[in-house]
């Protein structure tokens, strides 16, 4: 099956390896992906790769994308720098549902130290799989 959704990706060193976990499910699971790096485990500065892809889902260059560091509170607070990016740091598959029904979120941000590459594919699935629900949530939405 293939998707038409391109999805971006973004983690720094500590992020790197489930970060290509994710790609390879990704990517297996039928959806297109841009990684904007990093592309080893050497240390590096995450807001080198967060801002180049908040900057292409603000653009709608993505719909949506996952963004990975240790605790994934680093990514998450430079993604919702750019306007027009609703990044929502998830620990369970329930926290992504509601992210996408009530904010609309198109980012999800994961903590890979605190994750394992199982349940990180399980908020995966639920942040893909869940709709908006629009509705009372909608004026909330365009509020922020």
């Amino acid at each position: 099956m293939q998707n038409s959704e391109i999805l971006a990706l973004a983690a720094d060193h500590a992020g790197y390896k489930l970060k290509e976990s994710v790609k390879q499910w990704l990517e297996q699971a039928g959806y297109r992906t841009v990684d904007y790096g990093t592309h080893s485990e050497a240390s590096m500065d995450y807001p080198d790769v967060v801002h180049p892809m908040a900057e292409a889902v603000a653009a709608g260059t993505h719909e949506r994308a996952v963004v990975i560091c240790g605790s994934g509170i680093g990514v998450s607070i430079v993604a919702n720098k750019h306007k027009g990016v609703r990044c929502a740091l998830c620990h369970n598959s329930e926290l992504a549902q509601l992210s996408r029904m009530h904010n609309n979120a198109n980012v999800l941000a994961m903590g890979a130290r605190f994750l394992t590459t199982d349940e990180a594919i399980l908020i995966l699935k639920a942040f893909l799989e869940t709709p908006f629900e629009g509705g009372r949530h909608q004026k909330r939405v365009e509020k922020i």
